[in-house]
């Protein structure tokens, strides 16, 4: 008996089983994991999203509520029902890992998540063995590591999503105080995503214009503008976030689809991301650090040889050494 979709459709020639060639899998449908799914479905930059998650009612739930909306997008949205539906991916972001509460350090969040990890990362290496990991869970540069480690890839296909958005922040309140749009001002936070991160004052600059050559003490306390409040703004915002509604996420659901965008694109668009930084800056130890880098098909195509002042690559070395005592203490 004929179906209505024999009724329906003469078929021709129905050709083989599409492929997607710009699979995204996301790994927690938690707050930040559909912030970053919703944030890439609306850019329209994967032909397939494949979100998976220890929690399956939760799991299903959240697709089925995106695939409701599938008129409104271009994209495939998936559920797996476990890690051999993530096959194929180009690119596997990670966000599963316990919250981090109110007043928690990031770093005070490692080891718990570093037992979450080691079942998450061996599966999708196993399963998309040329994707590229990216890292959102925090502490994030400790476990951009621990994913380099459990994976086996080579360095330049595991990266964290780092201090793309503290720049991001900073960008923003620079532009507040000057009254001008956060894409005309350029600048960078680096090092570590979180309490010791290192504002690059000596490259912040607004159409090429140097803030510090117009104000030579902008990263001192001897400034009466207190520029130097801005960082500390930068560092307790997340802070402030997670106080007033409970968690953080549509900014790095943003700042995540930003960087996805350059990799499954091929854009070659600088970003601070955390990046095995051993070598560069006088740092000896294997620790993930955040500095501008070129992001393309490849991963992390290349790093800017970025010129800082003494002061500043002090403080990125100080945030190494922080990193490397929780670090070395891992049990992996």
């Amino acid at each position: 008996m004929a179906t209505v979709k024999d009724k329906l459709i003469q078929e021709v020639n129905p050709g083989a089983p599409t492929v997607a060639r710009s699979k995204v899998t996301i790994v927690g449908v938690g707050q930040v994991g559909m912030a970053c799914a919703i944030s890439i479905l609306q850019a329209n930059i994967a032909d397939d999203v494949t979100l998976i998650d220890v929690m399956e009612d939760k799991l299903k739930g959240e697709v089925m509520d995106l695939q409701h909306g599938s008129l409104f997008l271009k994209t495939t949205i998936t559920a797996a029902k476990d890690y051999s539906d993530t096959a194929n991916s180009k690119l596997c972001i990670i966000t599963a890992g316990v919250r981090q509460k109110e007043g928690e350090s990031r770093l005070n969040l490692v080891q718990r998540n570093v037992e979450v990890f080691k079942h998450i990362i061996p599966n999708l290496a196993k399963y998309s063995p040329d994707a590229i990991l990216l890292v959102v869970s925090n502490p994030v540069d400790i476990l951009t590591y621990v994913a380099w480690k459990l994976s086996g890839f080579p360095s330049h296909r595991v990266l964290g999503s780092g201090t793309n958005l503290d720049s991001a922040r900073f960008r923003f309140l620079i532009g507040e105080k000057l009254k001008i749009n956060s894409t005309s001002v350029h600048g960078y936070i680096i090092g570590e995503h979180g309490d010791s991160s290192v504002p690059v004052w000596s490259g912040t600059n607004v159409a090429g214009v140097s803030l510090q050559s117009l104000n030579p003490n902008l990263d001192t306390g001897k400034d009466p503008e207190e520029w130097k409040n801005i960082h500390k703004q930068v560092v307790e915002s997340a802070y402030e976030v997670i106080k007033l509604k409970g968690y953080t996420s549509w900014a790095i659901g943003l700042s995540v689809s930003s960087l996805a965008q350059s990799i499954l694109k091929n854009l070659r668009i600088v970003h601070p991301v955390s990046y095995l930084i051993k070598g560069m800056h006088g740092i000896k130890e294997d620790v993930f650090l955040s500095l501008p880098c070129v992001l393309g098909s490849a991963g992390v195509c290349g790093v800017l040889k970025q010129p800082l002042k003494e002061s500043e690559t002090t403080c990125l070395k100080k945030s190494s050494e922080t990193l490397w005592a929780v670090q070395k203490e891992l049990k992996l």
